[in-house]
């Protein structure tokens, strides 16, 4: 069996699973994939050919569309691997590609992946400091950029090929690959093990690491991700999110183009609710996926009736608070189920189509992925119901896993340490393998000895009115050691006055343990990477520097029904 037969064998498995977890994890099998292997040649090709079903489908605010077949895709992308091979981008070179949800993102993605080169995924919020490092981090030798952001670049150090979208002074124009003949580019000869994508993490408590993947560990690991998503042939996929981080890859570019799906994209400027409800009942959108963030806007833009074709609904990113799935239940009829992945990994746990959810539960281990919790303090796996960290069991080669942190021999060993890929993630296992999401071990934090994961204390505070965003993070205490601070992002209309924190304080003390109690609040522009994450690593910190306490804060000793 050659790899594409493989390929699609593997596929087609998870496929006809889609709604039969425990046979899909006894019976699933990664293909074997042979000596060589490129999914863009091997898969996409493969599928692309004859193919005018709709590939991608890019609406605008405006009204206007952009479209694409499998087949215009496969082509574009030969033309355009054949234009950057005449420019030297050839097997194993780094390439940083800066680009929005437009069409050639995708087509560069292809091509680069065509040629055996390593793309590394980069957003444009970026700055001229952060590109200076991602470059010399990544030894990347070639930059595709839109033109409009050639000018980031002029003092960013390096002997890098500048290519752009658009004309711009001394970068070649990408858009000249157009008018060139097309010629299939043909197998590039990649090993499984070779590198095809760089990512930088988000990096919300530490220094971004620089995680590398291979031709396998995601173009085949994200069959797991297809599977969570519970896509199928001819759907059409909607995920909200940015390119350049690795969600994007995930659910805008692998899965669904491994599911034979339509990747549908809504561009706008500032987020509409409304507007982008109309799409997905305009598009006939069958699947949909979105962080937390952009489920609570549009809950509280009102959902109105379900869109028609809409069958998966999503939540990614962060952990989604179970009320938010409980409001989208009413009005819908839909369960979004959740999920846990990494940029490290692919999808590891999810709610998988036709599963029964558990409130607050993030779901089972996916098909293939060697999911174990980890007792922290023996090191060894739970063999039945408890706490531990999140880890991948290395004796059983999880193909969705990344080689290491490239050039970071300290954080490779440390992530490996006792024949286990350590997340960094704390979470609770049932009798039945659902697992449930407490916090990073570097937020999980003990208050009078009892120990507090700040995602369950911020999900009662969200369901405030009042609260747009909360984290909570250890407060120092001469009693108590610590006690839980939230801070607060209020949401609109709401004004940070000692009322305001009065109702949110009542409304965590009537919703939480007593041990869990949030005895501190602040209303604070919460610092994030550029990814959108909270750093609670900063707010941390600020409280050890405060030490007593910011002048800025309310405790729930101020008032006197919430004393004690």
């Amino acid at each position: 069996m050659n790899a594409t037969d493989a390929y699609r064998a593997s596929r087609d498995q998870l496929v006809a699973l889609r709604e039969d977890h425990a046979r899909a994890v006894a019976e699933f099998h990664w293909p074997e994939l042979g000596e060589r292997f490129n999914w863009a040649v091997d898969w996409f090709d493969a599928i692309a050919r004859d193919n005018d079903r709709p590939a991608l489908v890019i609406a605008e605010e405006d009204g206007t569309t952009t479209q694409r077949s499998f087949a215009e895709m496969s082509r574009a992308s030969d033309r355009l691997a054949g234009w950057l091979r005449e420019r030297g981008v050839r097997r194993g070179v780094p390439v940083l590609l800066m680009l929005g949800n437009q069409v050639e993102l995708w087509e560069s993605m292809l091509a680069i992946m065509k040629l055996g080169a390593v793309i590394l995924p980069t957003t444009s919020a970026v700055g001229p400091a952060d590109l200076t490092d991602r470059i010399t981090r990544s030894g990347a030798e070639f930059v595709i950029c839109n033109a409009a952001d050639t000018g980031k670049f002029a003092d960013v150090p390096g002997g890098y090929t500048r290519i752009s979208v658009g004309a711009a002074d001394g970068w070649a124009d990408l858009r000249e690959a157009a008018d060139a003949p097309h010629v299939p580019v043909g197998h590039p000869g990649t090993a499984p093990g070779d590198p095809l994508l760089l990512y930088f993490t988000s990096g919300t408590t530490s220094r971004p690491k620089l995680v590398e993947h291979t031709q396998v560990s995601y173009p085949v690991g994200h069959l797991s991700t297809m599977y969570f998503l519970g896509l199928r042939p001819g759907d059409v996929h909607l995920n909200i999110s940015s390119p350049g981080w690795a969600k994007h890859a995930w659910s805008c570019f692998f899965a669904p183009w491994i599911a034979e799906a339509t990747i549908f994209v809504y561009n706008y400027r500032r987020f509409d609710a409304a507007a982008l409800l109309e799409q997905l009942r305009k598009r006939e959108v069958s699947s949909f996926c979105a962080p937390p963030t952009v489920w609570r806007m549009l809950i509280n833009a009102d959902l109105g009736e379900r869109p028609s074709a809409l069958r998966e609904v999503i939540g990614a990113g962060e952990p989604l608070n179970p009320e938010v799935i409980e409001q989208v239940r009413r009005a819908w009829g839909l369960t979004i189920r959740d999920g846990f992945g990494q940029t490290e990994t692919t999808a590891q746990v999810g709610n998988t189509p036709g599963s029964a959810v558990k409130a607050g539960s993030m779901g089972r281990a996916l098909p293939g992925v060697p999911v174990v919790l980890v007792d922290p303090a023996s090191g060894q796996p739970l063999t039945g119901p408890g706490e531990g960290e999140i880890c991948l069991d290395l004796s059983r080669s999880p193909v969705n896993l990344m080689t290491g942190y490239r050039g970071d021999p300290e954080r490779n060993t440390e992530a490996m340490a006792g024949g286990y890929y350590h997340t960094g993630d704390v979470a609770t296992i049932d009798a039945e393998g659902y697992i449930t999401y407490i916090g990073r071990t570097d937020d999980v934090f003990k208050a009078s000895d009892y120990k507090i994961s700040p995602f369950e204390l911020e999900s009662v505070l969200i369901e405030h009115p009042a609260v747009a965003e909360a984290a909570v993070v250890p407060a120092p205490d001469p009693v108590r050691l610590a006690v839980p601070k939230a801070y607060v992002a209020l949401a609109p209309g709401h004004e940070p006055t000692k009322e305001t924190a009065l109702s949110i304080l009542r409304h965590a003390r009537e919703n939480l343990a007593p041990w869990q109690r949030v005895r501190r609040l602040e209303f604070f522009e919460l610092p994030k990477t550029i990814s959108g994450k909270i750093r609670r690593v900063e707010l941390r910190s600020r409280e050890d520097e405060l030490g007593t306490g910011s002048p800025a804060e309310w405790r729930d000793d101020q008032f006197p029904d919430l004393r004690g």
